[in-house]
């Protein structure tokens, strides 16, 4: 798999944004409402950490980190509330003026890939929206979170002991039981999100569903 560049992601990070900003316009007020894939937060909550990832620098990302007292969760929860406006078109609007930012936490750029892909679904999918994401640039965020402890987000240990196979892009990780789906069903799979034994199928599936819950 040819790594991504600098410019691809970002164009694709961008375009991410902007695709969530026209599903979320038409939303009504009890769907903000809707609990989201991530426990403990509704969509407007994720839409409000989006804000937030968005306009978080490197120095800004080590003093929530500090103020957390290095404890990511709490990081991520105080974010939510720093951005999260009383009114979800407010936060949205929030969004739209953020959404071609370029500023990024101290880790690889990829985790830009993987908060737009995981998020857009923990978003759309409770909601019943169905978006194509580009195969590849998914396959790039899956290696990144298959290469990232769970600690700090990843899904490394979650995925241990799989064999992973893309069914509609070149990707092919780890040994062990084999799972094949989408990459995008992987990389939800792989960040501990729900997902369908129909849309991921192979004889690691049980296991690796179990594994996290789903």
């Amino acid at each position: 798999m040819t790594p991504a560049s600098k410019a691809e992601i970002w164009a694709a990070v961008h375009a991410e944004h902007q695709a969530l900003i026209d599903d979320l316009a038409v939303l009504d007020v009890a769907q903000w409402k809707t609990s989201s894939l991530c426990p403990g937060w509704d969509v407007h909550d994720v839409l409000a950490h989006l804000v937030d990832s968005a306009r978080t620098t490197r120095w800004g990302f080590l003093r929530g980190m500090v103020a957390a007292r290095f404890d990511f969760d709490r990081a991520n929860a105080d974010g939510i509330l720093r951005a999260r406006a009383s009114r979800p078109a407010d936060t949205l609007d929030a969004f739209r003026a953020v959404r071609r930012h370029t500023t990024t936490p101290p880790a690889a750029l990829a985790t830009r890939l993987v908060e737009a892909f995981v998020h857009g679904e923990d978003i759309r999918r409770p909601l019943g929206i169905a978006r194509p994401y580009p195969p590849g640039l998914v396959a790039a965020a899956l290696a990144y979170q298959l290469r990232t402890s769970v600690r700090i987000g990843g899904g490394r240990e979650l995925a241990h002991g799989y064999h992973l196979i893309a069914t509609d892009t070149a990707f092919d990780h780890g040994d062990g039981s084999e799972v094949r789906g989408p990459a995008i069903a992987l990389l939800l799979a792989a960040s501990g999100r729900p997902v369908g034994t129909g849309e991921i199928a192979g004889p690691g599936v049980l296991g690796l569903l179990r594994r996290h819950g789903s």
